[in-house]
């Protein structure tokens, strides 16, 4: 029996970028959150970290897309900037935690608006996002279409 090579991601390498992204990108949400102090029990900073990196996560799409089409630095950022620091940065489990929490103090009010404002504005955000990408990232043909011409 032979055996095949790993897919991409169960790779030492990939985990390794998912890794050191994820660690900056934790970081970075430590300092916002540090940096910006609850409003009326509702946690902002949370709430910035999410809107902020959905944008960023829909913006990375479409560009690293556009102008890493076919080339190998494509994946890796992907894998460095998208999952690894959007993963890190962006916090649904806080969310979650900071929902409950509103909850239990029988501010369902402010649950409420936190929940939907997360959801709907990092939704738009993420649209936003990709749409700047889209407008600021000409279409680059594939490595294979330029050797073509």
């Amino acid at each position: 029996m032979t055996s095949r090579p790993l897919p991409g991601h169960f790779r030492w390498t990939s985990i390794g970028l998912v890794m050191v992204g994820g660690t900056f990108g934790a970081a970075g949400r430590e300092g916002v959150s540090l940096a910006v102090p609850d409003l009326d029990q509702m946690p902002v900073a949370t709430l910035i970290a999410n809107v902020v990196g959905a944008f960023l996560l829909g913006y990375l799409t479409v560009a690293l897309a556009h102008q890493l089409r076919g080339d190998a630095r494509g994946p890796r950022l992907t894998l460095l900037l998208g999952t690894g620091f959007c993963g890190g940065f962006t916090t649904y489990s806080s969310l979650a935690t900071d929902t409950a929490i509103l909850l239990d103090g029988s501010r369902v009010d402010l649950a409420t608006i936190y929940v939907l404002a997360t959801v709907l504005v990092g939704a738009s955000a993420t649209f936003a996002g990709i749409v700047v990408a889209a407008r600021t990232n000409p279409q680059v043909p594939a490595a294979d279409e330029r050797t073509a011409r």
